[in-house]
């Protein structure tokens, strides 16, 4: 338990980190969508909202557990640490968000709740959403946000510990 505390970051850091993860994460899937040539301003608004939203929720967390999987060890490990935690996080919790909206969208056509139709739905539809955010969404973070990933994950490794 001491180790996690330890692991988290101060409010300031918290706050700021988040915002500007958000804000790399964002404008990442901001380029890729205008690379592509995507007109519909209200999906691109949302695609824009999902990976910041995922960004912000990621920060602290990916923070935490780059502290833990890095705390004794050398440049390279933390570098390692820091590029695994914020990458599988990130991606991991923009994937999660995607899922709830996908799973919201397709709810008028499932069954009543907590039935076994219904957990079979739910199970099914939750699956594609994220067969589907790893085979179109993971694209959203390239180049921006691997150039993001890698400046975050060295700058980590050169902070104490």
């Amino acid at each position: 338990m001491r180790r996690l505390l330890r692991a988290l970051p101060g409010p300031r850091l918290a706050a700021g980190g988040s915002l500007a993860w958000a804000a790399a994460m964002a404008a990442s899937a901001l380029w890729h969508v205008w690379q592509t040539g995507w007109r519909d301003d209200g999906a691109v608004a949302a695609v824009a909202l999902l990976a910041a939203a995922g960004g912000l929720l990621a920060f602290v967390p990916a923070h935490a557990a780059t502290g833990l999987l890095s705390a004794g060890r050398g440049h390279g490990a933390r570098v390692a640490a820091a590029v695994l935690s914020f990458a599988v996080l990130t991606a991991g919790l923009t994937a999660a968000l995607f899922a709830l909206h996908y799973r919201l969208y397709y709810a008028a056509w499932h069954a009543e709740a907590f039935t076994v139709e219904w957990a079979f739905q739910f199970a099914f539809t939750t699956a594609n959403a994220g067969y589907q955010f790893a085979v179109l969404g993971l694209r959203l973070y390239l180049p921006i946000g691997l150039a993001a990933l890698l400046a975050v994950s060295f700058l980590y490794a050169r902070l104490p510990r």
